[in-house]
């Protein structure tokens, strides 16, 4: 069978999907779409042409474009979160940080069993600033550690004004 429209392919019958499967196909098509193409590159037209439905299903589901494109970046978000809070990695620098903090504050004469909640504290504070940074990437990684490292030594009443990382 050709289609009526030299170069358009001639769909199959379109599959009856209820609104949650419709949405979650919607939403898989523009995740796609915008992984491969960028976001000004992806157009409503095409992500209703490949789910095989009209453009008004499209908007009736997201609103237009920001709204699909919003949705995914706060899927992918929510999935990369749960992945790093998750993660063994996280797990693992809590432990390490603690047991040196543990060690640090018995010299110190400060209460060994503090060491986990600042241990905590401190893996949060950088994983946290880590993912603020992805999303704003000034100032330079390097000038985001020396103020880390400028708030977790010198503490919020004794901040250097132009912190530097050591050699």
């Amino acid at each position: 069978m050709t289609s009526s429209n030299a170069g358009t392919p001639e769909r199959g019958p379109r599959v009856r999907m209820t609104g949650t499967q419709r949405r979650a196909q919607l939403i898989e098509i523009g995740r796609t779409l915008f992984a491969e193409r960028g976001y000004e590159a992806t157009s409503i037209e095409e992500i209703a042409q490949r789910a095989q439905v009209s453009k008004p299903v499209v908007y009736e589901h997201f609103g237009g474009k920001e709204g699909l494109y919003a949705v995914v970046v706060d899927r992918e978000m929510s999935t990369l979160l749960s992945m790093i809070t998750s993660s063994s990695l996280l797990n693992d620098a809590v432990s390490q940080v603690g047991h040196i903090l543990a060690g640090d504050f018995s010299r110190r004469g400060i209460d060994p069993d503090t060491a986990p909640l600042y241990a905590q504290a401190l893996v949060g504070m950088v994983s946290m600033t880590a993912q603020w940074w992805l999303d704003d990437r000034t100032p330079s990684k390097e000038a985001v550690a020396a103020h880390i490292v400028n708030l977790c030594w010198n503490g919020l009443t004794n901040l250097e004004a132009d912190p530097q990382l050591g050699a």
